[in-house]
């Protein structure tokens, strides 16, 4: 060995003391970009459809989820009597209704 140079020797670990501090950062960035994008707005569409069918009215004209455009002759606590045709009707549950559509729609149908 020359004693005018020194041994090299590697050095500890190079790695990131706080690398677990990163990894939850990213994570809660994560969860909170998909409560925004996801979870809010689903929340969000519920809740204008619970007010939708809360203010359900004889005489409204609606659209189920099976399609069928009918007016509204009854209102129960959980169904509703649509009128489909002249003198046909259909009890259908109040949370299958889908859309509210406008009034008169029924007569360009």
């Amino acid at each position: 060995m020359n004693p005018l140079i020194s041994n090299a020797y590697a050095q500890g670990g190079g790695g990131a003391p706080n690398g677990y501090s990163t990894q939850i950062i990213i994570l809660v960035v994560f969860v909170a970009v998909f409560y925004f994008l996801v979870i809010r707005p689903q929340q969000r569409r519920v809740k204008d459809q619970q007010s939708m069918i809360s203010r359900l009215a004889s005489g409204d004209e609606v659209v189920t989820t099976g399609g069928i455009l009918g007016r509204i002759t009854e209102v129960g606590d959980s169904f509703i009597t649509l009128e489909i045709a002249d003198g046909v009707r259909v009890k259908v549950q109040k949370t299958q209704v889908t859309q509210l559509m406008p009034k008169g729609t029924l007569k360009s149908a």
